[in-house]
């Protein structure tokens, strides 16, 4: 749906000075494509989260229709794009934050005692690991992605994602001579 220059401008002008929640609406719904179109230019193999962009962007594209200030002389497009891209944006970067990695109890004791060649002895065994148990605890524990996303993108079987994940923690521990291996 697009809508003229003057048809826009009474829209505006019936939501800022009357509150008119038909004209409102109307806005929203004009500006939808411009949602789509932002979400279609950020690339995401993940339909759900293509689903969670578009939602964000329309929650974004609402905020703008209710705190733009016509009156400012500025186009709404200009304002709208900033203010959806920049909330799909932070969405992802906090959808996207890696987990700490943890440590272990007994470090978090005894703080001062706790030397960091095992931490070096554990990224080094990480990296001596190979084929798909590499990219398997790589996409897991460095790129913070879930099993179910990782048997989609190597065309695996979930359980056999956590069979790799169970066999090269068992051979890490292994390495690092930790009991349980």
């Amino acid at each position: 749906m697009s809508i003229d220059a003057e048809h826009e401008r009474d829209l505006w002008r019936r939501l800022t000075e009357d509150g008119d929640i038909s004209a409102r609406e109307e806005l929203i719904v004009s500006y939808r494509p411009l949602v789509f179109w932002i979400a279609g230019k950020i690339h995401v193999a993940d339909t759900q989260l293509k689903q969670d962009i578009i939602q964000e962007g329309m929650l974004a594209l609402i905020r703008a229709v209710d705190r733009f200030e016509p009156q400012q002389g500025y186009k709404f497009t200009t304002y709208a794009y900033h203010k959806i891209h920049g909330q799909i944006i932070n969405m992802l970067e906090r959808s996207e934050k890696r987990a700490p990695v943890p440590v272990p109890d007994e470090y978090l004791e005894h703080e001062d005692d706790c030397p960091g060649d095992e931490w070096i002895d554990a990224q080094e065994a990480v990296s001596r690991l190979e084929g798909r148990e590499a990219e398997v605890v790589s996409a897991l524990f460095f790129e913070g992605k879930n099993p179910k996303d990782i048997a989609q993108e190597k065309r695996l079987d979930v359980s056999h994602v956590y069979r790799l994940r169970r066999s090269a923690i068992a051979r890490i521990r292994g390495w690092l001579g930790i009991e349980g291996a």
